[in-house]
């Protein structure tokens, strides 16, 4: 028998959750998202960055050879599965909104405290005034919460510039924290975020802003690899959203929308037209809607943390998209107005609870459905020969209590390319 050569072996896992299954390429949609191939009393080998197999832990010696200063990591009949991954984050701004936290409790509106210079706008005035080491140093210290909480990978927005000059700093800083952090960025360029104060008056100059000059010179300068658009009332209009990811899509840059938020504006139509690789929120989607989503294959990543921290009556309707095919992605929307949390195991608890999602739907949504979400299912999302060994390994000895501890941390360790960050 051939050995493979491995650096780190895991083993004396009460639960592998792979998330791999060999009949299906893909995100998990369905009846699918149930089913977490998990191994029992598991194993999994690493080298390098790379994992380069999985099995039974009295199996796993037969095949593996340890290098000279390989390790091996005894689980201790703990939890293991891929590292989270959030796909839809704000994670790069100044200032905070906890005023607008107290306004809500006292019974205002995310669209009223929006009309009063509050909501994202106020976010817009904090970024202008910072300067880009400002900006990192916020942002690392909100990577480092996530991480701490089993996220090894995130989508992240600019957005709180809406100036072409201070949407580039956005950009930048996201950059060069991809560079210095543990947890991977994906960049999203989303200076359509809102209509900034000065072009209130004009929003159509704004979006030729936008296509014109921004798109232009985020891709001259590689600073994204998505372009994400609010589309919704008082913020883009579905003409306007639509001009907009005509000219990101014309530039190479994939397309993400922040769809029926707040109410049905045709947006999860928009992304299935156009192909996106995700739409987001999706809480008044409607079933023609869905439907397209499903035939073009847009992943809806869905937020109830948003929902929960407004306090909305209305949630996005994952039952009915599970049961309609739809491979349901899961994400904080961490930012400093809508949704102030950097915790995925929050989000799975919400999910749970809010969605009717069971665990195991949940953790489906939170990995592999949220790779594919930021179009890196090839590479991270589950824990299979060939994928960088992106894990987490939990103070549990069963899965579902990773959502069924709210509040907390259940992460015992974190693996990101197969080195120890956490």
């Amino acid at each position: 028998m051939q050995h493979l050569t491995a650096s780190l072996v895991i083993k004396n896992i009460s639960q592998l959750v792979t998330m791999h299954d060999p009949e299906k390429i893909g995100p998990k949609t369905g009846e699918q998202m149930q089913n977490l191939n998990i191994i029992k009393n598991g194993a999994i080998a690493i080298n390098g960055d790379r994992i380069i197999a999985i099995g039974e832990s009295s199996k796993m010696p037969r095949q593996v050879k340890l290098t000279k200063r390989g390790k091996v990591i005894d689980a201790e009949k703990r939890v293991v599965t891929p590292g989270l991954i959030d796909p839809h984050t704000h994670p790069v701004f100044a200032g905070q909104r906890a005023g607008e936290f107290e306004m809500r409790i006292a019974g205002k509106t995310y669209m009223e405290i929006a009309a009063e210079g509050g909501g994202i706008n106020a976010t817009v005035e904090a970024v202008r005034h910072a300067s880009k080491a400002q900006l990192k140093e916020n942002g690392r210290k909100i990577l480092d919460q996530m991480l701490s909480l089993g996220t090894t990978t995130i989508e992240a927005k600019s957005g709180y510039g809406l100036t072409t000059q201070d949407e580039v700093k956005q950009l930048v800083a996201i950059r060069e924290l991809n560079d210095e952090h543990e947890i991977d960025l994906i960049p999203t360029f989303m200076g359509a975020h809102e209509i900034p104060p000065e072009y209130k008056d004009s929003p159509d100059e704004y979006v030729r802003l936008i296509c014109g000059e921004m798109i232009p010179k985020v891709v001259a300068r590689n600073l994204a690899v998505f372009c994400d658009v609010f589309c919704e009332k008082g913020v883009f209009t579905t003409m306007q959203t639509r001009v907009i990811m005509q000219t990101a899509q014309a530039y190479g840059l994939k397309l993400k929308i922040h769809a029926d938020e707040l109410s049905n504006t045709g947006g999860a139509e928009l992304a299935a037209e156009f192909d996106a690789v995700s739409a987001d929120h999706l809480v008044f989607a409607e079933d023609e809607g869905m439907h397209l989503m499903q035939k073009a294959g847009v992943i809806p990543v869905l937020l109830p943390g948003t929902s929960f921290f407004l306090n909305m009556d209305h949630v996005a309707p994952a039952r009915k998209m599970i049961e309609k095919g739809l491979a349901v992605a899961l994400a904080t929307d961490c930012n400093p107005g809508s949704s102030m949390t950097v915790s995925m195991q929050m989000i799975m608890t919400l999910a749970c609870l809010k969605y009717k999602m069971t665990p195991a739907e949940a953790l489906s949504a939170a990995t592999l459905n949220a790779a594919f979400a930021v179009d890196k299912g090839n590479e991270i999302g589950s824990l299979v020969p060939g994928k960088f060994a992106d894990l987490v390994i939990w103070d549990a000895g069963d899965y579902r209590e990773i959502p069924y501890h709210f509040g907390g941390n259940l992460v015992s360790s974190v693996y990101k390319r197969g080195e120890k960050v956490r």
